[in-house]
């Protein structure tokens, strides 16, 4: 549930990229802006829905954070039907979404042209944060990613086309060089959160992994390993994001 002066914002937001209207519940009427996008389900609410929102309230209640939660486009990209060529154009089409719409929209809510902007995510989220920071470090200075997957072959089979290797970070990085990874280098962070307890599994070696690739070619990260008690849960996902978050916030 979410106290009552955590009062939410909801709209559907148009967005030209994906040819519909985009589900998005705000927090906050000041403060740092951050997008916090849902895990494997994809919907606006998760963070509300699975106590985020309370587990931040001071934050968002002193001026000090504010959150926008959009819906992902999951189910007809990661794991939706369709060739992974078909499933990875919506894909693209959501990132484009989230660069150019949500952050224009964001700007306009904040009265702040050109904000820079947070990204934060557990599990599936903690993709979309990471790619989404890497691709356009101009716009987005920081990524909280907690309990990710960063090799997307799981999802895409035995399928390794160019678009394939622009979504996986666990690809991608270890060959950034030139003015591509200049500007990530001048412009974004990323934290890399895990625990060690249940059901992290490949999470646990993939995020060590990203956070390799970032230590060799110079990309501004921090690799956070939380305890063997630490499980594949929201009741962590409160803590870390608590802990990062309010760091962010200061």
């Amino acid at each position: 549930m979410v106290s009552p002066d955590l009062t939410p914002r909801y709209l559907r937001l148009p967005s030209r990229a994906l040819g519909r209207d985009v589900h998005l519940w705000q927090y906050g009427h000041y403060g740092r802006p951050v997008i916090a996008f849902p895990t494997a389900g994809g919907f606006a609410h998760e963070w509300q829905q699975n106590g985020m929102i309370d587990a931040l309230g001071d934050l968002i209640r002193a001026g000090r954070l504010k959150l926008y939660q959009p819906e992902t486009n999951i189910c007809r990209t990661w794991t939706g039907d369709g060739t992974p060529q078909e499933r990875l154009a919506r894909h693209e089409a959501y990132e484009r979404f989230v660069a150019e719409e949500l952050t224009a929209h964001i700007e306009e809510d904040c009265s702040a042209p050109r904000a820079r902007i947070g990204l934060a995510g557990a599990s599936m989220g903690a993709l979309y944060a990471a790619n989404l920071a890497l691709k356009h470090p101009e716009r987005f200075d920081r990524a909280l990613c907690m309990s990710g997957r960063y090799a997307t072959q799981a999802f895409l089979g035995d399928y390794r086309g160019l678009d394939a290797y622009y979504s996986t970070p666990l690809d991608y990085v270890w060959n950034l060089g030139g003015d591509a990874l200049r500007r990530i280098q001048a412009h974004t962070h990323l934290t890399l959160v895990v625990g060690r307890g249940r059901f992290e599994g490949r999470c646990i070696a993939e995020t060590v992994a990203l956070a390799r690739a970032c230590a060799h070619v110079g990309i501004p990260h921090h690799l956070d390993l939380w305890g063997h008690d630490v499980a594949h849960s929201w009741r962590w996902w409160h803590r870390q994001a608590r802990f990062h978050l309010g760091q962010l916030a200061a």
